[in-house]
């Protein structure tokens, strides 16, 4: 699990990255939209990344256009918009899928090794929140409408390990 979980590959900025970069720290991977009900939630997102970047945390959003298409915005412009709107700095990978026959590879492994209610591995919705901690020792799901702040002291008990 753990090989899969860090060799799956993404794009920012015209990039190619894994999280194998990232692996000695704990990594909140969300699936986003800029048009959705909940992306005031970047801003939350955001200030984790400002109060937990330095000690130890990783904020990375992966849009998704898979739910009545709420990311409209282009790879290049997503960024921008993310900042100007909502303050956010932390990375964004290029738009994936989260489900069905296109589904990015780490989201294979994030919905397998952490299934939603009642065994369900489908993502939901957009803002489905993975916190992975340091080695991948452990994966945690969070739906759409859990707050970032609300996974604030999740994230702290991770990072103090």
């Amino acid at each position: 699990m753990q090989h899969a979980l860090y060799n799956a590959e993404f794009m920012i900025s015209d990039k190619i990255h894994t999280l194998a970069e990232w692996q000695d720290i704990a990594i909140l991977v969300v699936n986003t939209a800029t048009k959705c009900g909940f992306s005031p939630q970047f801003e939350g997102l955001q200030i984790l990344h400002e109060k937990y970047h330095e000690k130890g945390l990783l904020v990375i959003g992966f849009p998704c256009d898979q739910f009545k298409h709420q990311e409209p915005e282009t790879d290049q412009t997503m960024a921008s918009v993310c900042e100007l709107n909502f303050g956010a700095t932390f990375p964004l990978t290029h738009k994936i899928e989260v489900n069905g026959d296109h589904t990015h590879a780490l989201f294979n492994v994030l919905k397998s090794s952490a299934p939603g209610i009642f065994g369900s591995q489908k993502i939901k919705w957009n803002f489905t929140k993975f916190l992975i901690s340091p080695n991948g020792e452990s994966i945690e799901r969070f739906a759409p409408s859990t707050k970032p702040q609300n996974i604030e002291s999740k994230i702290v008990t991770m990072i103090k390990r």
